[in-house]
């Protein structure tokens, strides 16, 4: 063990020992002498006194970084109040064509009420009391999604729903067989259109209104990607949706084949069209299909497609906005 004397100081370990021997930060050492400065110099001395001004720097430096604290403390309070905020919006949703649980949801499907869509657990889907109603309006084109019990909470915000929902229509729909018969017995040549994808509402509501004022005989919707006839579609079509039937299909490519085996000729809107609309002038009863903004009609349905046809564009303007294209084409078919 090394003895630390008087005499084993030297000059580097007397400033080391300086260092070290802050009575404010280190505990004094028994063995090292009491009175250090007799083994400092005068230069000694001034660095000393400098190491007590910076530690005296470092403490303020402490303090400031405690009192930036609360300002991180109220910086997680904020990101903890944003869940609430969240649901304060979510709060504002328009419940009023909604419908819950299982009595008030029983009666207004026994009532033949016109409904959008359904959520329900598969317990009450598979149950004795629901099962053949649901069947059925799965069958006419109401959209019906089996959900977990926790998705609906989410759907209803914490409503006591008992396992069931529904969304009510803005106006009834009729079967496809039913559409054919109503539209061939008010015209010879009819003309109904079809939506292939247009999930906007605004859209779906600008073409209900067009078709109506064209004479157009019916709209025909499919079950899944599209709109629903909620109370946005009905606002928009401005009063047309009550003049004009509306069938919802569950297959919109083997509504088509239904439609084409009765004598339609099925028209596809198409920026790649083989001819202009302006140059069509078949005589039959006719279904104009109408695809979304994005991607247009699916591949798969322009195979069932008699003609693809285009308007014709003059500008810079490659495409145009899908209530608008059905309002041109539907003036030009019945202009004729």
């Amino acid at each position: 063990m090394k003895n630390f004397s008087k005499n084993n100081y030297s000059g580097k370990n007397k400033k080391t020992h300086k260092k070290n021997s802050d009575s404010e930060f280190y505990p004094r050492n028994n063995n090292s002498p009491k009175n250090n400065s007799k083994f400092l110099n005068n230069s000694d001395k001034n660095n000393g006194s400098n190491n007590f001004k910076e530690s005296d720097k470092k403490k303020t430096n402490f303090s400031s970084l405690n009192k930036r604290k609360p300002k991180n403390k109220s910086n997680i309070q904020v990101s903890k109040k944003a869940p609430y905020i969240y649901q304060e919006q979510s709060n504002k949703r328009n419940f009023d064509d909604w419908i819950w649980g299982k009595h008030s949801v029983y009666e207004a499907l026994i009532n033949g009420r016109a409904i959008n869509r359904i959520w329900c657990t598969s317990e009450i889907f598979s149950s004795e009391k629901f099962y053949i109603l649901l069947k059925d309006l799965k069958s006419r084109g109401v959209l019906i999604e089996e959900v977990s019990w926790n998705r609906l909470s989410q759907l209803t915000i914490g409503a006591s729903h008992q396992g069931i929902a529904l969304q009510l229509a803005s106006s009834k729909t009729i079967s496809l067989e039913k559409l054919i018969d109503f539209s061939k017995k008010k015209s010879a040549n009819p003309i109904i259109l079809a939506l292939d994808g247009i999930t906007d509402p605004h859209n779906v509501g600008a073409i209900i209104r067009s078709a109506e004022a064209f004479d157009c005989k019916g709209i025909i919707m499919p079950q899944r990607r599209s709109a629903g006839l909620t109370g946005t579609v009905a606002k928009v079509a401005a009063g047309a949706l009550e003049h004009l039937p509306v069938s919802r299909v569950v297959n919109l490519n083997r509504a088509l084949e239904e439609l084409k085996k009765n004598g339609f000729l099925v028209i596809g809107l198409s920026g790649d069209g083989q001819f202009s609309i302006l140059n069509f002038e078949e005589k039959a009863p006719i279904v104009v299909l109408i695809g979304s903004e994005d991607k247009g009609i699916s591949l798969l349905t322009q195979k069932k497609c008699d003609f693809l046809l285009k308007i014709p564009l003059k500008g810079k303007t490659s495409s145009l906005n899908a209530s608008v294209a059905a309002a041109i084409s539907l003036f030009h078919l019945t202009a004729k």
